[in-house]
């Protein structure tokens, strides 16, 4: 995840409320999917799985919300080598830290719990 979902601060001056803006945007998308996702398995959790056809996905996420939430919307095109050499380093850290809390639940649950990080 690139963009942060939850950001503690409310933007107050133009430039930020247009950052917001941005990734409130971004995110919809994905917030529509994750709410489908969600939507169908409390379906198959109630019994309905339409004759076979629905099946649960295991969802994980890796992000750096605390790390990215300063950063405003004009980020996303800075090719400065130093900034995206961090961008990197920050993803290796934040997969090997996943890996390393979650490796069991790939391929049998969800890291994820989708109501409390989307809904």
């Amino acid at each position: 995840m690139i963009n942060p979902i939850n950001i503690s601060e409310t933007p107050k001056s133009a430039r930020d409320i247009l950052d917001r803006i941005n990734t409130l945007s971004f995110n919809s998308s994905l917030m529509r999917e994750m709410r489908a996702i969600h939507f169908v398995a409390s379906l198959i959790d109630k019994g309905f799985d339409d004759g076979g056809r629905l099946r649960k996905l295991n969802i994980h996420t890796v992000d750096a919300e605390s790390e990215l939430a300063h950063l405003g919307a004009s980020s996303k095109l800075n090719t400065d080598r130093t900034f995206l050499e961090w961008l990197f380093t920050l993803g290796r850290g934040r997969a090997d830290a996943f890996m390393a809390a979650h490796f069991d639940k790939i391929g049998h649950s969800s890291s994820t719990d989708v109501a409390e990080k989307f809904l």
